[in-house]
């Protein structure tokens, strides 16, 4: 994914601040109560602390951004666009590091992308949003529908896939995914497609069935070819909050989970886990969605993201 120009980006901005809405109205009002006409002592320090906290920005980042905004400020009148501006800085500052947009590596034909994720996450539309894109960007692709026990998520990707023009390779539901996904690989190079991108089923009621269904596809996929998957993106509902930390850990004890998408902020007051995740992990994350269309999943950018959580202008 590559950045877009400026115009564009003014666009995207607006619709990320839009989507950010219901996360920054409920910090900013938060800080407006807490700081019109008011010192800022340790009083209203521990009641910011917690503000943050409530929006799942985490234990920890909540503390530094709070001990960060004293530094020099303390006992003294501080207005409420002074706090958020800071802390947009400080925000900024943690995400920076982990905002990298997804490669594609022409070194390897084709790069493959594992996308994995919980049932209801976005995943199978993160995969067509994906495709899409990289189609506009003159990438050949070829889409693998490895989440064999949903009929939706097969049909959805075939839809997804007439949308983006791209080949997909599908079975019977119920059919073996790493079977689908060895045949995707052999189709992707006989097209001499640029990406191959492989969902995968999301069940989680039986941790050790998934986590011997996904290992399986990666050995398998290493049969043709040693170095894939190339990325294992790992797709996250933004509104289920801390809930998002689990996750995280169960999929990468499964696989090597190389990076993050983060979905449905814009459906959520709990944004802020974003910043809590890329704290713990230190994960990439390469995009970020805040709709349901083509254009609403954007590679994801540390200072954009902080100011619109705080309801800033870009």
């Amino acid at each position: 994914m590559s950045p877009d120009n400026g115009r564009a980006q003014t666009g995207w901005f607006g619709r990320l601040k839009a989507g950010l809405s219901r996360t920054s109205a409920k910090l900013g009002e938060g800080i407006v109560g807490l700081f019109t006409k008011r010192k800022l002592d340790q009083a209203a320090l521990d009641e910011l602390e917690e503000l943050l906290i409530g929006a799942d920005l985490g234990v920890g980042p909540a503390a530094r951004f709070v001990a960060e905004l004293a530094k020099g400020r303390f006992d003294k009148e501080i207005a409420p666009e002074e706090v958020r501006a800071a802390l947009a800085e400080s925000i900024t500052k943690v995400l920076e590091p982990v905002a990298k947009p997804l490669i594609v590596d022409p070194a390897h034909k084709p790069h493959v992308i594992l996308v994995c994720g919980v049932n209801g996450s976005g995943k199978t539309t993160t995969i067509g949003k994906l495709a899409r894109q990289l189609r506009d960007q003159g990438h050949r692709v070829v889409l693998a529908a490895g989440d064999t026990f949903r009929a939706a998520a097969i049909e959805q990707l075939q839809v997804w896939g007439e949308r983006a023009d791209c080949t997909v390779v599908a079975s019977q539901i119920g059919g073996d995914a790493a079977s689908l996904a060895y045949e995707a690989l052999e189709t992707a190079k006989a097209h001499g497609a640029d990406v191959l991108i492989v969902d995968t089923a999301g069940r989680l009621q039986n941790k050790k069935d998934l986590m011997s269904e996904l290992q399986k596809v990666v050995r398998v996929l290493k049969k043709l070819d040693p170095s894939a998957p190339h990325d294992c993106l790992l797709v996250l509902d933004a509104t289920v909050g801390q809930n998002a930390h689990s996750q995280v850990e169960t999929f990468r004890a499964m696989v090597a989970v190389s990076g993050l998408v983060m979905t449905k902020l814009d459906g959520t007051a709990r944004g802020g886990v974003v910043v809590a995740l890329a704290d713990k992990f230190g994960l990439p994350v390469h995009a970020v969605g805040v709709g349901e269309g083509i254009d609403d999943l954007r590679p994801f950018t540390a200072r954009d993201f902080a100011r619109s959580l705080m309801g800033l202008e870009g």
